[in-house]
This record gives C-alpha cells, sequence and structure tokens, in this order.
C-alpha cells in the first residue's frame, strides 16, 4: 500500500469522526475498529529498494596454446632388478652372522648359522633307527628263505610261509622308513646353515646373533643380478594403466647430481595400495644405468602422460550443463557464459581442455559453484 492510500484513509477517518458527532455511540464502534488498526497499516507505506547486485570481481586465467599434459615428478629409490629373501627353514636361534649389509656372496656360501644341537640329536637317533631296521630285515630275509627252502619237503605249513613273508615285507617296510626319517634328518641339520642361492649383493640385513627367529623370517635380501630398477609410490595407478604406458620412456635422474641421468621402462604395478599410504607402487626397468646409480640412491623419476595435449587449466574452473563437463567464460559484455567442453584428461590439480574453447578465451578458475550463466561479473586477478 502507498502513502498516498494512508493519507486518504485518515482524511475518510477525519470526516467520519466529523459526521459522528450526530450519531450514537454504538454506530461509532467501526470507525474506533479502524482507528486501533490505523498505525498497522502505516507500515505499508514503506519502500523496499530492490537494487541489483553489484558485480562480483572473479580470478581468471586467459587460454594460451596447446601445451602436452604436465609431466609429474615424484622421487624414488634405486633397487636391485632381483631380489631374493633368504630365511632359515626352522625355528631357533641365531648362533653367529657371517655377513654384513653391502657386501658380495658368492652361490653357496654360508650367511648364518641357528643352533644345530637338536638337529644333530636327530640325525643321531634316525641313524641308530635305520640300523636297527637293516638288522631286523636282515634276519626276516633269512628266516623267509629258510622257509622256503623247508616247504618243499612238507616240513612246515603253509601258513609259517605266510608269515615268514609277512614278517620279512614288515621289516623291509620298517627299513625304507627309517632311511626316510634319517634323510630329514640330514635336510634339518643342513638347514640350521643358511646359505647363498646364487651370486650377488646382501642389501638388506633384519637379525643379529643371539636372536630367536621362526621359520620364513626373512634374514637377508639379496640382489642376484646387475641390472636396477628405480621404485617409487604414485597416488593413482590409473595414469600408468593405459596399455600406451608400456612404451612409455621415463627419465631418471639423481637428487645428488642431476646430470646423472638415465632412462628406464615400467616393469609393473603393485596391484594393491600400501595399507598405511594409501599409494601404490611401480617399478621402472633402468636401461644401462650408470655405476652412480648405486643401490639405495635417490633419483627423480618424470612421469609423462599418454593422454593428448590440450589446453591446460585448474581443476577448480570445470562445472557441468547437464550431464556435460562446462566451463564459464568472460563474454565481450562482462558476463558470465557457461560452455560445454571436451575433456583429453585430468589430475588433482588440474585438466586438459581437448575442445570447446579457443586461445585467448577468459576462463573463470574460482567460484564458479557460485556462479550463473548471464551473470555481471568484473576481471579482477589473473591467474598465470
Amino acid at each position: 500500500m502507498s502513502e498516498q492510500f494512508c493519507d486518504y484513509m485518515r482524511q475518510c477517518l477525519h470526516h467520519l469522526f466529523t459526521a459522528a458527532r450526530t450519531i450514537s455511540l454504538f454506530s461509532l464502534l467501526p470507525l474506533l475498529f479502524l482507528t486501533a488498526v490505523l498505525p498497522l497499516l502505516t507500515g505499508c507505506g514503506e519502500k523496499h529498494n530492490e537494487n541489483p547486485a553489484p558485480p562480483r570481481p572473479v580470478r581468471y586465467q586467459v587460454i594460451g596454446a596447446v601445451s602436452a599434459h604436465p609431466v609429474t615428478v615424484r622421487t624414488g629409490e634405486i633397487r636391485a632388478h632381483d631380489e631374493t629373501a633368504l630365511a632359515f627353514r626352522l625355528d631357533g636361534r641365531i648362533v653367529n652372522r657371517l655377513v654384513d649389509i653391502g657386501e658380495r656372496v658368492h652361490a653357496g656360501q654360508v650367511l648364518a648359522t641357528i643352533e644345530s644341537e637338536t638337529g644333530k640329536n636327530q640325525l643321531t637317533s634316525a641313524t641308530a633307527d635305520v640300523e636297527s631296521a637293516r638288522a631286523a630285515e636282515r634276519v626276516a630275509a633269512l628266516n623267509l628263505s629258510r622257509m622256503q627252502k623247508l616247504m618243499p619237503s612238507g616240513a612246515i605249513a603253509r601258513t609259517q610261509l605266510d608269515s615268514a613273508r609277512a614278517d620279512w615285507q614288515a621289516a623291509a617296510s620298517r627299513l625304507k622308513s627309517s632311511i626316510a626319517a634319517m634323510h630329514t634328518a640330514q635336510d634339518n641339520l643342513a638347514w640350521t646353515q643358511l646359505t647363498a642361492p646364487a651370486e650377488g649383493i646382501i642389501t638388506y640385513v633384519s637379525a643379529s646373533a643371539g636372536q630367536v627367529v621362526s621359520a620364513g623370517q626373512t634374514i637377508f635380501t639379496l640382489a642376484t643380478s646387475d641390472a636396477r630398477d628405480v621404485v617409487f609410490d604414485i597416488a593413482d595407478p590409473q595414469c600408468l594403466s593405459a596399455p600406451s604406458s608400456n612404451a612409455l620412456r621415463f627419465p631418471v635422474a639423481l637428487l645428488a647430481n642431476p646430470s646423472i641421468r638415465a632412462s628406464g621402462k615400467l616393469r609393473d604395478i603393485s596391484p594393491q595400495a600400501d595399507p598405511q599410504t594409501r599409494t601404490w607402487q611401480v617399478r621402472v626397468t633402468l636401461d644401462a644405468p650408470p655405476a652412480a646409480m648405486a643401490l639405495g640412491a635417490s633419483a627423480s623419476v618424470e612421469i609423462p602422460s599418454a593422454m593428448p595435449g590440450g589446453y591446460t587449466v585448474p581443476a577448480s574452473a570445470l562445472s557441468r550443463l547437464g550431464d556435460q563437463p562446462a566451463v564459464f567464460i568472460i563474454d565481450g559484455h562482462g558476463q558470465a557464459q557457461l560452455r560445454t567442453v571436451t575433456l583429453a584428461g585430468y589430475s588433482a590439480t588440474s585438466a586438459v581442455i581437448a575442445s570447446g574453447v579457443g586461445v585467448g578465451d577468459r576462463i573463470i578458475t574460482a567460484g564458479v559453484s557460485k556462479l550463473r550463466a548471464g551473470e555481471p561479473v568484473i576481471a579482477g586477478e589473473p591467474q598465470p
């Protein structure tokens, strides 16, 4: 309601009160009711200013020339191409450890030993069982031979011959079992010594003399070849899962001396993420690595992308128009216009646009979730 209407009501009430002087009090009740409501109507004349919101300043990036997908750099460690974990086959306490980390060993060389008194006792007992079983088998064989000679003359019954034959078979079987037990005891005694299966370099040691270890517990790690791998972790294995990734070359440089460089090819990607870091381990085999890339050295690895080139923009610039990815463009009239694009690839921090934008377009890179198509904006700070 406007102020003119309120003034009109006041004038009407004034004339009514003037005319009511000659009218009864009962007939004035409607006028009294309007008098009580009149203060509430005075607020109807308040004006509501609906001024449009000022243009919003935004950050933007000017599209440049087509560029390749950015290269990712990771830090890794130089390791042996073939590594073998060495462990005892039996439980026991280590008596002595004969090699240390970094030493070169030969095939068959003894690396460590555990207590062997129990193994020696088992071998002595097994040897005694073999001698006893062999003597019993010899007696049973002689008895069977005598029974076979007496049987044609009728001096013995058929059951006696059968019993002698059964005794000999049982003695022969016991002898075989005793011999097998003796061989097992010999193997157990031999397993008290941990030997190198091939020539190589000890790269890891996890136990010392006096320590009690269990069967299968890794004691040494042996590098059995001169080939080298660089091992590093990545958070997104999908970037290396494409079939074309096997043909990519990975430049590698020492962190201590970046001038020492080599290249390699993808060997494998761990099929399961590390439970602590939630990253996947990647191994790249180096081609003819220099001698300075020794085992354990730190190196930087450049991870090229197999995706095609395009216009690289921050990931924060992406929006949606229906089911299609889109970006906001600042047009010539200072308005934000939503435009659909085609993505060539993306990462956690950036996206590569294959088509939908051109060189010189100004793409809004921040706050796109608050923008609406056609909204006036002010080009603020440009983003390199």
